[in-house]
């Protein structure tokens, strides 16, 4: 096992710079996730670290060892893709056995950490099959149990959940967080999907345009983003964004959204933003944060409340989606499923004002 640096990498395919001075540390048996929207550099930062592409510049460093120079084959990593990349002509036993033969593996040791890793996976019973005879779950089965035969000293995995459905992509999520655990192995997994991110990473490491946005665990993500790409790109759905404006109102600071859309700025608040009063600000708010008037949380405040319109309603079961607007402004509220919300009528809202985000209208950076 061995913790990994990323030391300022850079990476340009000829004028085009896909990593800028990412520097990451992961510690030795850390589930670190990179997440980010397609192109941003999370998939080529794995290869890097894998030995498939040269580093521009910078170092990579696997436990105490710069691997610049050093060859795939002699990383000691294990790399699970999007494609199974299984050999159709060979059965389960031998796809999970070729790495450890061309190694020169003795037959005995072979046997032994195949039918361990698979008896891990639950696909002992599948180890005479050929892939095509197998679902896509079991295939991805096969990918991982590949990558554990060879006990490196860190799993890389590129997207591995992309080809599997909805209800597949959830168990084997939890199978590969399972098998952290048990392994404590490092774990560099790269994915898009946030909600993977979430749930699965120790720490995540959320990335745009080559550049690592901020670096923290899933809560801390959540409720303390950095700037706006990384408050927008963490939540589903999407925190609600407004143009607005910071100003003193009734002997306190409102943030005003639009003439009759201002809600009042918390006293636990009021110092973080008071240096910007009367400066144009974005404001953030959640739509597991906007209530129905009429099924508040226990403990939220209460004193901002706004009159809206129900632009349209989608009912989940255990709660109601609702597209409200207020003052021209559009936005989305997770309700109760209780609320009376229907689309086309108004409904009184309350905005949980102790969990507002505000962001500088030019860097975009979080000033709460």
């Amino acid at each position: 096992m061995a913790g990994i640096k990323f030391d300022h990498v850079w990476k340009r395919f000829g004028e085009v710079t896909v990593l800028k001075d990412l520097h990451i540390e992961i510690n030795d048996g850390e589930f670190l996730v990179l997440v980010g929207p397609s192109g941003c550099g999370k998939s080529t930062a794995l290869r890097c670290l894998a030995g498939l592409e040269e580093i521009s510049d910078g170092s990579i460093i696997i436990g105490d060892r710069v691997v610049n120079d050093v060859p795939p084959k002699d990383r000691d990593i294990a790399m699970v893709f999007q494609s199974y990349a299984l050999y159709p002509h060979m059965s389960v036993y031998d796809n999970m056995a070729f790495g450890l033969k061309l190694r020169k593996v003795p037959k005995p040791e072979i046997e032994n950490r195949v039918n361990e890793a698979a008896d891990m996976l639950g696909i002992k019973h599948l180890l005479d099959r050929k892939p095509k005879a197998l679902s896509g779950g079991q295939r991805q089965r096969v990918a991982l149990g590949r990558a554990i035969v060879r006990d490196p000293a860190v799993f890389l995995m590129d997207e591995p959940l992309s080809n599997l459905d909805a209800k597949l992509r959830v168990q084997t999520r939890a199978e590969i967080s399972k098998l952290h655990q048990r392994l404590k192995t490092t774990f560099i997994y790269v994915t898009h999907d946030q909600t993977e991110a979430m749930t699965m990473g120790t720490r995540i490491a959320v990335m745009k345009d080559g550049i690592l946005q901020q670096l923290d665990s899933p809560q801390n993500l959540y409720d303390s983003p950095a700037n706006m790409f990384v408050a927008g790109f963490i939540g589903s759905p999407a925190m609600n964004f407004f143009e607005a404006k910071l100003d003193r109102v009734s002997g306190g600071i409102g943030v005003v959204i639009g003439k009759d859309f201002v809600v009042p700025v918390p006293a636990s608040k009021a110092d973080k933003v008071g240096g910007h009063v009367g400066k144009d600000v974005y404001f953030g708010i959640r739509p597991e944060d906007v209530h129905d008037s009429h099924f508040v949380a226990r403990g939220v405040d209460e004193s901002a409340k706004i009159q809206a319109q129900v632009n349209l309603t989608e009912a989940m079961g255990s709660e109601v989606f609702a597209y409200i607007e207020s003052n021209g402004k559009e936005f989305i509220g997770r309700l109760d499923p209780r609320t009376s919300a229907r689309t086309g009528h108004g409904l009184e809202i309350v905005l949980d004002m102790d969990k507002m985000h505000i962001f500088d209208r030019e860097s975009e950076k979080a000033l709460v």
